[in-house]
């Protein structure tokens, strides 16, 4: 049986990229495959037949693996958490009185 050796590209100051994943992407794929083989298992004690769990579990995987690719080209390295932190900060302030912009001494 032979080893596989993978190459991870890492510069100075860079990110880990794995085949074209970057950063946290790689633990999201992770996890995803992680949560399938979970379901999976469940699948299979539960009674359902191997082969409409092997269905379920390959579409699922292959659809996990095409978002988190799309979402790791899309938003790069720290993208996504600006997109997000961006949907928080607030579009106006209301205020209901002047009172804050008063100076009082």
């Amino acid at each position: 049986m032979s080893n596989s050796v993978y190459q991870i590209n890492k510069g100075i100051n860079q990110s880990i990229e794995f085949k074209g994943l970057k950063a946290q992407y790689i633990w999201y794929l992770g996890g995803g495959v992680i949560v399938l083989m979970i379901l999976f298992a469940i699948m299979y004690i539960v009674g359902l037949p191997s082969i409409i769990c092997i269905g379920i579990i390959g579409i699922s995987g292959t659809l996990w693996v095409l978002k988190i690719y799309k979402m790791s080209h899309k938003y790069g390295e720290y993208g996504m958490m600006k997109a997000l932190a961006k949907r928080q900060v607030p579009k106006t302030v209301k205020s209901q009185s002047r009172k804050i912009f008063m100076m009082t001494k």
